[in-house]
């Protein structure tokens, strides 16, 4: 049974005959009932379903850095679904049934904010990552020294994420990252954005660092 909250003009939750009343996105919407429609699904269908599984499947374990770095004050759509989009257009590779993630492809952050013109990756000392990068533009509307370092690595051998929001400052040019002893001797893989201190939702693209070799 729905409930109407705010009179009989006012919206409503729950099931009421065929439809679905709910708040989307601070409005309120109506939904018919999905239908069974008895067919067993096409190839093409199932196909789409394993690509959609596998796509948000790995993008939940660092939902936090896409809530950041998929912003986007004029989408309707959450940062969420804008990433499962783009990796469904753009880092599927295989054929079917064997679909795997492009690892070079994978972004958590996509923008316009200025990158660095150079960067560099050291994992010569075991149990750390340091990463390096240039900054030598004055600020502007597409730059600025407090932009923040986002940084993303996952090893496919334990399949375990690190996630950094906030590693440091573009001022500061330089980030060391902390490596769990059991992760020695793996391949990773590395990722990296700025996103903007002073405005929400103004992001750079993602760098992809590699398959990185561990000390």
């Amino acid at each position: 049974m729905g409930i109407i909250k705010n009179g009989i003009l006012g919206g409503f939750r729950k099931k009421t005959g065929t439809v679905v009343g709910a708040f989307w996105r601070r409005l309120d919407v109506i939904r018919s009932l999905p239908r069974s429609s008895g067919k067993a699904p096409t190839e093409k269908q199932v196909n789409q379903q394993k690509k959609f599984k596998l796509v948000t499947s790995f993008l939940s374990n660092f939902g936090n850095l896409i809530d950041v770095g998929f912003f986007s004050s004029g989408q309707a759509a959450t940062p969420m679904n804008l990433a499962v989009r783009y990796h469904l257009e753009n880092a599927i590779t295989g054929a079917a049934p064997n679909f795997e993630l492009d690892f070079a492809a994978l972004c958590f952050s996509v923008g316009k904010l200025t990158l660095p013109l150079d960067y560099n990756l050291d994992t010569s000392v075991s149990g750390t990552m340091n990463l390096t990068w240039s900054h030598t533009e004055p600020n502007d509307k597409l730059i600025d020294a407090s932009d923040q370092l986002m940084m993303l690595v996952y090893n496919p051998v334990k399949e375990r994420f690190i996630k950094v929001l906030q590693g440091a400052a573009r001022a500061e040019m330089a980030y060391s990252l902390a490596i769990p002893a059991n992760f020695a001797g793996d391949n990773v893989e590395v990722y990296f954005a700025f996103t903007s201190s002073l405005k929400r939702g103004l992001n750079s693209n993602t760098i992809y660092l590699g398959n990185v070799s561990l000390s």
